[in-house]
């Protein structure tokens, strides 16, 4: 449908992939080598800026993959959540994935006897086939890095500074997938459609007392009863501070844009301070 190749176009501009003349800019041919979404191809190019490539690598791999999470059997629900808390990261759902895929390649690396990585995975009521197509993705895309002669820093996961660049990562490219819990029971106004969706129960957020004001999150699902998949807890000042202007500019008008402007106008005189040293 036109619309539909029109906002294709125009969230390609937003991630810096198009020139002047709407072609592909450098950045945007960087982009096309990775067969991945652009939105993750953008996060898995700023995660070498922010040196987390490793990290980023991971999630990018887990997120392509499918769910890892299986459909607990009735009567065991319980006991898987209790399972994926084990591997649960209070950062939220990407970390989280990391923590599964390692946990998992753990695993897989010594093993006690046959079948003990499909035993493993049964145990946390994972999906062995979908971790282990993660792990092939994954693969693929450190050899796409190497070809194109992209930097991989050294794995560093589990530092405040590391959290904190996946963090900065994900939102230069996920920066058009932002809710905000409107009421503090869970109820996540998207930034962009202005539609209302809940956590998806496979979140490590899900169930728990600490519900999270904002948010990034991978995909939103209507036909999941319009829940928001893999979620991270973002700070506004984290999002005033990687969002492009003309993307927020162009945002429909609420309360939540109201307050990132506010967020925004404190961190200007700062940004000016800034420029001027530069």
């Amino acid at each position: 449908a036109p619309e539909s190749l029109m906002q294709a176009l125009e969230d390609l501009d937003y991630l810096a992939a198009l020139d002047n003349n709407g072609n592909l800019s450098e950045f945007g041919i960087i982009m096309s080598e990775f067969p991945l979404d652009p939105q993750l191809s953008k996060s898995l190019l700023a995660s070498c800026e922010f040196e987390c490539v490793d990290e980023m690598l991971t999630i990018a791999a887990m997120v392509t993959a499918p769910s890892c999470f299986l459909q607990a059997p009735p009567g065991t629900e319980e006991i898987a959540r209790s399972r994926w808390r084990r591997l649960s990261h209070p950062a939220g759902d990407h970390c989280t994935l990391i923590n599964v895929f390692n946990a998992f390649r753990a695993a897989t690396a010594t093993p006690t006897q046959p079948g003990n990585t499909e035993k493993w995975c049964r145990d946390y009521f994972l999906s062995c086939s979908a971790l282990s197509m993660a792990g092939m993705i994954r693969a693929e895309l450190v050899e796409i890095m190497k070809r194109i002669e992209l930097p991989i820093s050294e794995p560093d996961f589990g530092s405040e500074e590391n959290l904190l660049n996946i963090k900065k990562a994900l939102l230069s490219g996920y920066f058009m997938h932002i809710a905000r819990d409107v009421d503090g029971s869970g109820n996540y106004l998207m930034l962009t459609h202005k539609q209302v969706a809940q956590l998806h129960p496979f979140s490590s957020y899900y169930n728990t007392r600490r519900i999270p004001e904002w948010v990034l999150f991978h995909e939103f699902s209507i036909s999941e009863g319009n829940s928001i998949r893999v979620v991270s807890e973002i700070s506004p000042h984290l999002f005033a501070e990687l969002v492009p202007q003309y993307y927020f500019s162009n945002l429909p008008p609420s309360e939540s844009k109201d307050i990132l402007q506010e967020v925004i106008n404190h961190l200007a005189p700062v940004s000016a301070t800034k420029e001027e040293q530069k």
